[in-house]
């Protein structure tokens, strides 16, 4: 393990952002990128109780009954959601609880998960939630395609690995501070890791549609998985942070 970062607080929290729409701060994990050497990641929840009052999970964090008991407060679990082929590692314990809620798959990720997954993600969003949340997948890359929502109510754009947005005084290891510094992932700044922006290459074509789409929803907020989420100015934030798209 190399290096650690501080939770965001409070932990296993629903917290309230907007009509119908919270955000669980998760533990921090450790991810070694298929390599040996691990870095710390924080992680992030984003919850939206539906119309028909059903609730929408979307990437869920490592359950425990206290997160479980606030959780089901707040409505009947009807969906759990694997935004991209990475975020579905705690999903497996979310769907032994709720064997009813439907889980969603993104593109290549029922090749990565044991987790029997009933329906798939597609471009646009599924009769399920369509009129709350509109959804597209952000395509071109040669490993992870990643689906991105739009919460209308609310205004809340729901990324999960294209931006990664890490703040320097939760980050202890001078290690990890250079190769967060190196992939250029730290806040306020935060945008795709390096490497994930690299997979794009050749086929910006592909992403551009998507990017215009996230602007087009004019965001106020932008919810991410990894480091600090972008409390306002979202519609600029997600220009700056894909200007290595948008040229």
């Amino acid at each position: 393990m190399v290096g650690s970062y501080d939770a965001y607080q409070p932990l296993n929290t629903p917290i309230e952002i907007g009509p119908d729409i919270w955000i669980v701060n998760g533990p921090v994990l450790q991810w070694g990128y298929g390599i040996p050497i691990k870095w710390p990641f924080p992680t992030r929840m984003t919850i939206v109780r539906l119309p028909d009052g059903g609730l929408w999970l979307h990437s869920p964090t490592r359950p425990d009954e206290t997160l479980i008991a606030k959780v089901e407060a707040l409505g009947p679990i009807r969906h759990l959601v694997s935004p991209n082929l990475i975020h579905h590692v705690s999903i497996g314990a979310w769907t032994k609880r709720f064997p009813d809620a439907k889980i969603w798959a993104s593109p290549g990720v029922r090749d990565r998960s044991e987790v029997q997954f009933t329906d798939d993600l597609a471009d646009l969003p599924p009769e399920d939630w369509a009129s709350a949340i509109d959804q597209r997948i952000a395509r071109g890359s040669r490993v992870l395609e990643e689906a991105i929502f739009f919460h209308k109510a609310s205004k809340v754009l729901i990324l999960t690995d294209l931006i990664e947005n890490f703040e320097d005084q939760r980050l202890h290891g001078w290690l990890a501070r250079i190769m967060y510094r190196l992939i250029g992932v730290m806040a306020p700044h935060g945008r795709a890791p390096r490497d994930l922006r690299a997979t794009f290459a050749g086929h910006h074509d592909q992403l551009k549609p998507t990017i215009d789409w996230m602007l087009g929803c004019a965001p106020e907020r932008v919810v991410i998985a990894h480091g600090k989420w972008f409390e306002e100015n979202g519609t600029a934030v997600i220009r700056r942070a894909f200007d290595w798209v948008r040229g």
